[in-house]
């Protein structure tokens, strides 16, 4: 028996390859699926299933394409009405994949069709479950996405999901191994773990959401307190992976290499997203981009902050990772991406062409500023961050709801931006400069740092303004 765990860090997601006796299954693939074919072929292996746990919103599954390229039957949960050929599982279906079985054990309440999967070994003991978005780690699917499509209320579907644990997944044996499919940094749920495998007897001694004594009204209340608003882009999400999708080949191979005059030429009906690190971004790059670093949590932030998931995109991106850059964007559901800028930025320089900026101050320089009386300061970290520490009588406007807020920032007093470590600050500068506001400066390091200066810092224990030192 051979399980293995295809974590992707800035998705939070986890895929699973399951292997036994030359047959394999997978689980929530992403949508590059030549990863899980080379595996299997390496191992002269067939992969006979492909199981979705439910139709994922935060980003685009592999399922249709990596059937279509090995013809493996789609498996989907009771309820699940994909407009493509998919077997629809009864609960408690049986499948056998060498010699393991899985079980679809239907629990829904995160979406009507999530479903998980109990594997039993060689010999019929209960192995892992395959919780997708039902269980996780520290936390249970959030009940609030699926209410359109089912009709009901997010307490509705918080009392299901309520039985779904206590009747399918409580019940089984402590040493049963936990394979959610996301862990911390999702928005699908409030309080996901690093940890990306547990066991179930750890869950229930410390997940909150599976205490033994716990009331149906008291889960859909804890269950449902504090949800932040989801991203926008995960109804188009839902809809590509219930209604299919293009290969991602296919969405790769249109993209083109573009000189800087065609790259000009582009912009007046697309996008610039530079893709770029927030120092490099900072120093110079082409007038009206938005800035969203592909080594920080990139396609996360694409969907939340780019508002079409139609719109068309153009590319600043490091040398070499233009492919990869398209693929993440494709990963949730951007697919519209154009091309990109040969050879990267140093090509717009050298062709005399138009450059901005955006400047940058540490935090001891802020320290000074505000010191001598500066007061134009804002922090974009989320709310939870800000309520748990921040500086004295600097307000909180989160970068996850810039798009609505953009009137809330100063237009003409230069105003200076931190985060948590200067990733999230540059794209909000970014956002705000392609709007008009040229007078936002970078805090570089962001908070990490501002805790290491004598500025006054508020937390949750004080009330009013506490030394860091």
């Amino acid at each position: 028996m051979k399980i293995e765990q295809i974590y992707t860090g800035c998705l939070a997601q986890g895929a699973y390859y399951i292997e036994s006796e030359g047959e394999v299954a997978i689980i929530d693939p992403l949508r590059e699926v030549q990863q899980y074919i080379d595996k299997a072929q390496a191992s002269n292996a067939t992969i006979k299933y492909i199981f979705e746990t439910h139709f994922h919103a935060d980003f685009v599954s592999g399922h249709v394409t990596l059937s279509q390229k090995t013809g493996a039957p789609i498996i989907y949960g009771p309820t699940a009405e994909p407009t493509f050929k998919a077997h629809i599982a009864t609960d408690g279906e049986v499948f056998k994949i060498g010699k393991l079985t899985i079980i679809a054990l239907h629990t829904p309440g995160h979406t009507m069709e999530s479903t998980t999967y109990l594997l039993r070994d060689e010999n019929g003991k209960d192995h892992a479950i395959f919780s997708g978005d039902t269980l996780f780690l520290g936390d249970v699917g959030r009940p609030d996405l699926a209410q359109k499509a089912t009709d009901m209320t997010q307490e509705q579907l918080a009392a299901t999901l309520f039985h779904s644990l206590r009747t399918k997944i409580m019940p089984l044996a402590d040493e049963v191994i936990v394979y959610p499919a996301h862990g911390a940094g999702s928005a699908c749920g409030k309080n996901l773990s690093k940890e990306t495998v547990g066991t179930l007897g750890e869950q229930k001694r410390t997940n909150y959401a599976l205490r033994a004594d716990m009331t149906v009204e008291e889960f859909v209340k804890e269950v449902t307190d504090g949800l932040l608003p989801p991203p926008i882009y995960f109804p188009e999400n839902v809809r590509l992976n219930k209604n299919g999708y293009e290969a991602i080949d296919t969405i790769i191979e249109k993209n083109k290499a573009f000189t800087p005059a065609e790259f000009k030429q582009a912009a007046d009906d697309a996008l610039i997203l530079d893709v770029r690190d927030a120092d490099s971004f900072g120093k110079v790059h082409i007038p009206g981009a938005i800035f969203i670093g592909i080594d920080g949590g990139f396609a996360p932030w694409v969907g939340s902050l780019i508002t079409d998931i139609n719109q068309p995109i153009i590319l600043v991106t490091p040398e070499g990772r233009e492919q990869e850059t398209i693929t993440r964007l494709a990963r949730v559901g951007y697919d519209n991406t154009l091309g990109y800028l040969a050879d990267g930025m140093q090509t717009w320089i050298d062709a005399g062409l138009e450059t901005a900026s955006i400047g940058r101050i540490t935090a001891n320089e802020l320290e000074t500023l505000m010191n001598n009386g500066e007061e134009s300061v804002i922090d974009v970290r989320k709310p939870g961050e800000y309520s748990s520490a921040h500086i004295a009588n600097v307000p909180n406007l989160p970068l996850d709801f810039i798009n609505d807020h953009v009137s809330d920032f100063p237009s003409q007093k230069t105003t200076y931006l931190h985060c948590a470590g200067g990733y999230r600050s540059m794209i909000a500068a970014s956002i705000l400069k392609a709007r008009g506001f040229h007078n936002m400066i970078d805090v570089i390091g962001g908070f990490g740092k501002i805790k290491e200066t004598n500025l006054p810092i508020v937390t949750q224990e004080c009330e009013s303004s506490c030394s860091t030192k």
